[in-house]
C-alpha cells in the first residue's frame, strides 16, 4: 500500500510563495507547522476586542513595549503565526529588517470565537514550545479570559479562567485590564 507523504514548508517557502503571487492579495494565511492555513473572516466583536486591546495596551505602556496587531510572529523554521495581539521588546528598528521572534515576545493575545479549539489546541501549545511567556485567549463563546503561563515542551503549566475581575501580563503587574470590558 502507498504511504501519503506531504511537504512540510518552511518559513523561507512561504515567503517566496507570497512574494510570487501564490496568495490571493489580502489573503489571510498563516504558516503552522509547515502548513498552509486558511484563517476565517474576522466578525465585528473580534475586530472590536483586538482594537480595544491595543488602545488599553498603548495608553499604559509608558514605552515599555510595543503592541502588534495580527502581525507575524516566526516561531521556528515552519511556524509563522499572525497572533490577533502581542507586546513586544521595544526594538529601535520597530521590526523593520526582521519579524519579531519568540524572544522578543512578552505577551501574546488571541481573540477565539470560531477558531477557539484551533487556538486551544493547537497554536497555544505552539507558542508554548517557543518559550512565549504568556498567552492569553479572549475566548469569545465563553465569555471568558483565559491565562496560559510557565511554558515548557509540553504546554503551559499554569492556566487561569477568568470572567471577571482584572488580568495584568506577569511581567507588567501595573497595566491591569477589566475583564469584564474585554467581554462585553
Amino acid at each position: 500500500m502507498p504511504v501519503a507523504l506531504t511537504h512540510r514548508f518552511t518559513v523561507e517557502d512561504y515567503f517566496r510563495m507570497a512574494e510570487s503571487g501564490v496568495f490571493a492579495p489580502g489573503a489571510k494565511v498563516e504558516l503552522i507547522d509547515g502548513e498552509i492555513v486558511d484563517m476565517l473572516p474576522i466578525g465585528p466583536f473580534h475586530s472590536g476586542s483586538v482594537t480595544r486591546l491595543i488602545r488599553f495596551f498603548n495608553q499604559v505602556s509608558r514605552d515599555r513595549w510595543l503592541v502588534a496587531c495580527q502581525a507575524p510572529l516566526q516561531v521556528g523554521d515552519h511556524d509563522m503565526p499572525e497572533p490577533d495581539l502581542m507586546l513586544l521588546r521595544p526594538s529601535e528598528a520597530d521590526y523593520t529588517r526582521r519579524h519579531p521572534q519568540p524572544a522578543d515576545v512578552y505577551l501574546v493575545i488571541e481573540v477565539s470565537d470560531s477558531s477557539l479549539a484551533y487556538d486551544q489546541h493547537t497554536k497555544v501549545p505552539m507558542y508554548a514550545r517557543a518559550g512565549i511567556p504568556e498567552v492569553w485567549i479572549l475566548n469569545v463563546p465563553q465569555r471568558q479570559l483565559e491565562i496560559y503561563r510557565e511554558p515548557d515542551f509540553s504546554g503551559y503549566a499554569s492556566k487561569t479562567v477568568l470572567r471577571d475581575g482584572e488580568a495584568s501580563p506577569v511581567l507588567f503587574p501595573d497595566a491591569a485590564v477589566q475583564v469584564a470590558g474585554l467581554l462585553s
